[in-house]
């Protein structure tokens, strides 16, 4: 790894923002219905105990990615054409977290201790993204070899990381075949690919070392996958819905959220339904009023967050409670 300067993460001026609101190897065989954790056996909708849209002050669309389980939430913002990470904390104040020199940063996921994983670009090079992890006001930069594009999107409480990315000269959304999934532990870099995947995404990973995953096949299909242990579990979702490859979350428990979509290929934009699989069931996240949503972390405490779109195509950020 590259090491950078002790930076200070910058406070925001303005107020929380924060809006209370009532009502975003061999070619695997395609899983059953009763695979993966918990069995999940059904599914329908139900309502959250509490809805708080997130907006970065000045921010014309924000994006929520994670939250830890002190309810500390990172994602990302923008602002005057520039694209932030940013940090809420628990009673809702947010600071903004710009690597040094960057042009665009993006803060993908948080753990216990508050350290900071994400990626981020140079203004010489904004073709090019790199993951860092923030830890005690420095920042800390990698890529696995090879990368043009590297996402980093997950880390728990011992250090891991998890997360995607291409080699490819121009990288593709996710969901479009250029993304291999990595995993960063003790400073030695692991793939995450699915055997026979044509793609592979890892999201998240836990206090457990479960690391949760999406990829897709070349019938045109793209499941979950959990890998523990050395072992790999691929599941569909119970409703036979159309995954999202782009993110994801897992708590400590083995609850799961993403977004699933209508129709195929479920990418990136407006369109889609938040989910969570608890305890074995299927839950549909759909913020009300919204034209698309998606659900990208759980904590222990089953708050999740994510991203929605409203009607003008704005993208806000939430957080919610499950039962």
């Amino acid at each position: 790894m590259k090491w950078f300067p002790r930076v200070r993460v910058l406070a925001l001026i303005g107020a929380a923002g924060m809006v209370s609101a009532c009502a975003d190897g061999t070619a695997p065989t395609s899983p059953s219905r009763d695979a993966g954790p918990a069995a999940p056996d059904s599914h329908g909708l139900v309502q959250p105990q509490s809805l708080t849209v997130i907006d970065v002050p000045g921010a014309t669309t924000t994006n929520a990615f994670a939250i830890n389980d002190a309810g500390v939430v990172v994602g990302r913002y923008l602002s005057a054409g520039r694209t932030h990470g940013f940090i809420r904390s628990a009673t809702g104040e947010f600071s903004t977290v710009d690597f040094p020199g960057a042009g665009f940063t993006v803060a993908g996921a948080i753990n216990n201790q508050g350290q900071i994983v994400g990626w981020y670009t140079l203004p010489a090079t904004p073709a090019l993204r790199h993951g860092f992890l923030l830890r005690d006001g420095e920042f800390h930069t990698f890529d696995p070899p090879g990368s043009t594009f590297t996402n980093a999107l997950g880390i728990n409480d011992d250090g891991d990381i998890v997360g995607r990315f291409c080699t490819k000269s121009v990288c593709q959304e996710p969901g479009k075949g250029d993304f291999h999934g990595f995993l960063l532990r003790h400073g030695e870099f692991s793939s995450l690919d699915v055997p026979g995947s044509i793609e592979t995404n890892g999201w998240k990973t836990n206090n457990r070392g479960q690391v949760l995953g999406g990829f897709g096949s070349a019938a045109g299909w793209v499941h979950m996958f959990i890998r523990s242990n050395g072992g790999l579990t691929i599941f569909a979702l119970p409703n036979g819905g159309n995954l999202s490859e782009d993110n994801g979350g897992i708590n400590d428990q083995g609850d799961i959220v993403g977004k699933y979509c209508d129709s195929s290929p479920c990418l990136i934009g407006p369109g889609g339904h938040g989910f969570a699989i608890i305890d074995g069931h299927l839950i549909t996240i759909d913020i009300p009023g919204a034209t698309g949503s998606a659900a990208t972390g759980i904590n222990g405490g089953r708050d999740v967050v994510g991203g929605y779109f409203d009607t003008s195509g704005v993208l806000h950020g939430y957080m919610l409670r499950l039962q």
